[in-house]
């Protein structure tokens, strides 16, 4: 329970602080048992751009038409298929698994090697009654744009379109995508915008968005070198019904002549805040110390919630990761995220994995759940591992339970069973590989010793 009485005194700490209105001091890190895996290491505070993001987006507000989470999807415009069992057989191989519930992309996004899925997040983690708007149950899943490793020199290799969202009906399997965007200022003094790369220039590359998180109203994404990226389900603009928008040059983004483009996207959602590791960056993935490898995300809702995180390291080369927890009421004032540079979202755990290539890691009732992949390999099925228990002092995690898994398994999120997450229930993920690619769910308890 050391890892429960930990997270309700940050908590506290934080909801003082913003009850008064007063900016909230930062809260100190809980010493960890072993001093190399301090969690000063895993210490975020907004990104100084926090403010003028906001500031953008309202711009934008002003200049296209803004829709919910509810329009997309009745406008959903691609037919995937949804049930019971496995949509796509290439995706389990020759394995057994049980899967309780797929979803399958359309046959062009299975096979394109123009992008890769990441990310899951599901309503679950939304929200505690499971429903978005008028009984909507959405799936999210992260694509970046890989047109540079596709192997073909075309065209598409001369942009980067950054990072795109599924939106998936569970019941339908059909769903639309929606390029998330980097909000900015043209040489003119209007407000537009780029696509979501590592570095926010020219130069920089598509960013990875290796793990989502939807969370009330936003949606963090990992960004592999800093920490999250945030965006908002309150601010997702449809170019389609804007008279200064169009949906029909997939070459161009952001504001050119006065018309707004979005890489051929009808809805497009801007980023409105960051989180970024206050720690040097590590020498290494895996190294005791230095800032965290955000590689994926997910959501603890037993007990207090809880953000997780922890990087992908290939073995044997390079040494197992880390995953590190932080509550989720560090990152939000006033149904806002925080902004003020001197804050700091502190974590109050974090653990050394304990195998390599995990692409995926969510906690409940104190065992974490990770997906591990085979590395490169096409045709080698995953794993998903369950730990012991582990509280906030244990510093090694130990797996005690194990099964199959599809191939090239990547994020995971866990859906819970019983309204709150009282109950252990499914963990979904996504198989990333082209003409392998599957989004489905499993029930870990039922398979694992």
């Amino acid at each position: 329970m050391a890892r429960k009485l930990a997270t309700v005194l940050v908590a506290t700490a934080l909801a003082a602080g913003g009850a008064t209105g007063a900016a909230a001091a930062p809260v100190a890190a809980p010493a960890a048992a072993d001093p190399t895996l301090d969690l000063a290491h895993f210490e975020l505070r907004p990104n100084r751009m926090g403010t003028e993001l906001k500031d953008r987006v309202a711009l934008l507000d002003a200049e296209l038409p803004n829709v919910g989470v509810a329009s997309v999807m009745t406008d959903a415009n691609r037919a995937g298929q949804a049930g019971p069992g496995t949509c796509n057989d290439n995706a389990v191989g020759s394995a057994t698994i049980e899967v309780v519930q797929s979803l399958c992309f359309n046959s062009g996004d299975n096979s394109t090697a123009l992008w890769y899925p990441q990310g899951v997040t599901t309503i679950a983690d939304a929200q505690d009654d499971k429903e978005w708007g008028d009984g909507n149950h959405p799936i999210l899943i992260s694509w970046y744009d890989s047109s540079t490793k596709d192997g073909v020199d075309d065209a598409e290799d001369d942009l980067e379109k950054g990072v795109r969202i599924s939106f998936m009906d569970p019941t339908s399997g059909q769903y639309r995508h929606v390029l998330l965007v980097y909000p900015t200022i043209n040489s003119y003094g209007n407000p537009s915008y780029m696509s979501v790369r590592t570095e926010q220039t020219g130069a920089g590359t598509s960013l990875h968005a290796g793990g989502i998180v939807w969370y009330g109203n936003f949606l963090y994404v990992a960004d592999t070198g800093r920490g999250f990226r945030v965006f908002d389900m309150r601010h997702i603009y449809d170019l389609g019904a804007a008279d200064n928008g169009t949906t029909q040059d997939r070459a161009q983004i952001g504001r050119r002549d006065g018309v707004y483009h979005g890489h051929g996207y009808r809805y497009v959602m801007p980023q409105v805040a960051s989180w970024t590791s206050t720690a040097a960056k590590a020498e290494k993935c895996g190294a005791d110390s230095g800032a965290l490898r955000f590689s994926y995300a997910g959501l603890d809702r037993s007990g207090l919630d809880h953000m997780t995180a922890g990087e992908y390291c290939a073995g044997p080369e390079e040494r197992n990761g880390r995953v590190a927890a932080w509550p989720m009421a560090g990152a939000v004032r006033d149904g806002e995220q925080i902004t003020d540079t001197s804050y700091r979202w502190q974590a109050d755990a974090a653990h050394k994995l304990p195998d390599s290539n995990i692409q995926g890691a969510v906690r409940f009732d104190d065992r974490w759940y990770l997906s591990r992949s085979r590395g490169s390999g096409f045709l080698d099925n995953g794993d998903l591992y369950r730990t012991t228990p582990a509280d906030a002092a244990a510093e090694d995690l130990r797996i005690d339970g194990q099964m199959v898994a599809a191939i090239g398994p990547e994020d995971l999120s866990h859906w819970e069973d019983g309204r709150g997450g009282t109950t252990l229930g499914a963990m979904w993920t996504v198989a990333e590989h082209p003409n392998k690619r599957m989004v489905y769910s499993v029930r870990p308890a039922r398979s694992m010793g």
